[in-house]
């Protein structure tokens, strides 16, 4: 039954990896955690594998068709990937109860800028003639990497939701190589947090990790081949209502019913 829910729960989230190109996973610790009875512990790790890998995946078609800004990745993933230790070290020194609030907080933080009117972009790392200005990008790309790795050893996550933002708000990168840059760093970022934790002594069901990263890949490159056939918008809209929910449950969870 446990392998039956872990390969649902997984082929989910690949179909909305598949279809949005990212998001999918912020569902995977809630998914571990309260259909599959693991500790958060146990489910960190098993995300950051599901994150990395399924990312890994999605990056090889972007780097073919070179849609990655090479040096920006670098940079980010050079302050994420000390960052991701940081965050590991502080999630277990935090109770699970406040890591599962925290995440909470995350979620709801990651719904809204999926409902948000993403505005006009930013002009810091525009790439022209001359390639990037380091002396304006730098400055904003090495924080937002440095917070995205501390979110991805603390909660799990890959933190796209974030980076995608970051990439195309705050530095100007087009859409396209924004997503394809994100992938790269979110493997980058996701390898150091698992080994990370697996470093601490952390022990992981080696069948539930197989079945669940397993259909999350199949079914995010069976998503993939029909995503221009379906509706991003709407979709985007009630994953972000289906985010809420997660949260409000976690919340109610923590909060309510554990105590």
């Amino acid at each position: 039954m446990t392998l039956a829910i872990a390969l649902a729960a997984g082929a989910v989230i690949g179909i909305l990896l598949g279809l949005l190109g990212g998001g999918g996973s912020i569902l995977a610790v809630p998914v571990l955690v309260f259909a599959l009875g693991l500790d958060i512990d146990q489910a960190i790790p098993i995300s950051l594998i599901v994150v990395g890998v399924a990312s890994a995946v999605g990056a090889i078609p972007k780097v073919r068709a070179h849609l990655v800004q090479w040096r920006l990745a670098a940079v980010f993933a050079a302050a994420g990937i000390p960052a991701t230790f940081i965050g590991s070290a502080l999630g277990r020194l935090l109770p699970q109860s406040v890591v599962m609030t925290g995440f909470a907080a995350v979620m709801i933080v990651a719904g809204a800028r999926m409902l948000a009117d993403r505005g006009n972009t930013g002009t810091a790392c525009s790439v022209g003639d001359s390639g990037i200005n380091w002396r304006r990008c730098a400055p904003r790309a090495i924080p937002a990497g440095f917070a995205v790795g501390v979110l991805t050893g603390l909660f799990g996550v890959g933190g796209g939701f974030l980076i995608i933002p970051a990439l195309v708000l705050m530095l100007g990168i087009d859409m396209q190589i924004a997503i394809g840059t994100s992938l790269l760093i979110i493997v980058a970022n996701s390898a150091a947090g698992l080994i990370s934790h697996l470093g601490s002594g952390v022990a992981i069901d080696p069948a539930i990790t197989i079945s669940f990263s397993g259909a999350a890949i199949v079914a995010s490159l069976v998503a993939g081949r029909f995503g221009n056939r379906v509706n991003t918008g709407s979709l985007q809209r009630w994953f972000a209502y289906l985010v809420f929910a997660v949260a409000a449950y976690i919340l109610f969870d923590t909060l309510v019913l554990s105590r």
